[in-house]
């Protein structure tokens, strides 16, 4: 059995790395006493696959985990999972959901093909909406970034679905971006360099993972309406 978790990752938890966050899973699974499967050979691991790697320092509301798991009886429920898991984690880290996988389901590396981003930004709410619109309306995008120790210069305007400014309800101006990841994903540092030098990044939070299910853009777990939203 293959159970798919959405968790979020929130205030000081935000500054641990991706592989701390692996072992901090890796005791939490055990403190709850699930029968989590282990790979063969000489060092044995848990048969952990996490998504998309999430940028130290940013937050999420959409982080996901599979976790493999021994067959047992009585079969283990993942809905009855959410609160004795967040109870085993460190603060910040909240188990939002949980679900059984079907058999033959894409890993999340695989399936993922955008995610949506809240991002708080420096600048005056005039200066962030006509670096937005220039973006957005700009046929190409041009980024000098590093691949593979070469410096090179990419078109990443197809990389951005979407781009919005939230309408102003504090001194900050905030977007809302919808940015691909595959084949190349665009992440939202890089987007905020396209914008200009009057826009800073102050705050991210990812808020939704998004695949593609019989031609329909869907949250990865919960099978949400492409057009849900969530606050920063």
């Amino acid at each position: 059995m293959r159970m798919r978790i959405r968790f979020a990752k929130e205030g000081k938890v935000r500054f641990v790395g991706h592989r701390d966050v692996a072992r901090i899973w890796e005791r939490g699974l055990r403190r709850v006493g699930l029968p989590v499967a282990y790979s063969q050979g000489f060092s044995p691991r848990p048969r952990l696959h996490f998504g998309l790697a999430l940028p130290t320092g940013y937050e999420s509301t959409a982080e996901y985990l599979d976790v493999d798991l021994e067959p047992v009886e009585p079969q283990v429920d993942p809905e009855s999972l959410a609160e004795p898991l967040t109870a085993a984690l460190p603060v910040g880290m909240t188990v939002l959901a949980a679900s059984e996988l079907a058999p033959g389901s894409e890993s999340l590396q695989q399936a993922v093909t955008s995610c949506t981003w809240r991002i708080v930004v420096g600048g005056t709410q005039a200066d962030v909406e006509a670096a937005v619109t220039r973006v957005w309306s700009s046929p190409e995008v041009w980024l000098r970034r590093q691949r593979k120790g070469r410096e090179t210069t990419d078109d990443v305007r197809p990389s951005i679905v979407d781009l919005r400014v939230e309408e102003p309800g504090t001194h900050e101006a905030e977007l809302e971006a919808e940015l691909r990841t595959q084949p190349r994903g665009l992440r939202p540092s890089e987007l905020i360099a396209v914008l200009g030098d009057r826009v800073e990044e102050r705050r991210v939070r990812r808020t939704h993972q998004w695949i593609q299910h019989d031609g329909e853009r869907r949250d990865v777990l919960r099978r949400e309406s492409p057009d849900v939203r969530a606050g920063l």
